[in-house]
């Protein structure tokens, strides 16, 4: 695969994750849902942190939110520019397409939501209790690098009621699957899926 080809793939991929993200934003209020189908809904949610809601500062405690959330946006640039040089030498280097594959899928759904991080917070007013509005008059609700990624895609394949016996776990409910994504984490999954399953085709040995 080209690095042309490479770039139109990531285009592609960035316009469906920011215009899906831009449709929530200017039509959902936070936490508003939709049914599509019984096991997948338009759950519109927003992620202040890294995968699972996961958050620096739940980590190190003397870290303040704002700080985190800083430190956090600053890594995934650098993270994507390294992304980006790799994909840079994988094409120069004509090596697997494969990987060419892979390694685009990562940077698109990186840079995706790097751009929620670095420009949401100004670009949109808050979700809470109301639908958001592009380029508010008053500001947005945040600085620039302290906007938090929009996720909607939500799919409840099924609930059940454990047990009372397990351990910890044991009369509550289960939901799979429980996580909130978005387009650009799907292109993420994908590519990293890509490297562990086809790892050897990926990585061959000349």
């Amino acid at each position: 695969m080209s690095l042309k080809k490479a770039i139109i793939l990531i285009v592609v991929i960035l316009l469906i994750d920011q215009v899906s993200k831009i449709y929530i934003k200017t039509h959902f209020s936070l936490y508003e849902s939709i049914t599509v189908f019984p096991w997948f809904k338009i759950y519109f949610i927003e992620n202040d942190g890294m995968a699972w809601g996961t958050k620096i500062s739940d980590f190190i405690s003397f870290i303040t939110e704002r700080s985190a959330k800083f430190i956090l946006t600053i890594f995934r640039i650098i993270a994507i520019v390294g992304i980006g040089y790799w994909l840079y030498e994988a094409t120069k280097k004509q090596q697997s397409r494969i990987l060419i594959l892979a390694i685009a899928l990562i940077f698109a759904g990186a840079l995706g939501n790097i751009i929620d991080s670095v420009f949401y917070g100004v670009f949109f007013d808050s979700s809470l209790n109301q639908v958001a509005t592009f380029l508010p008059a008053e500001g947005g609700y945040e600085t620039y690098l302290q906007g938090r990624v929009v996720d909607m895609l939500y799919f409840p394949l099924f609930s059940v009621d454990l047990p009372h016996w397990l351990p910890g776990f044991g009369g509550k409910r289960f939901n799979f699957f429980e996580p909130v994504f978005n387009v650009a984490d799907m292109a993420i999954s994908t590519g990293f899926l890509i490297l562990i399953v086809f790892n050897k085709r990926a990585f061959q040995k000349k």
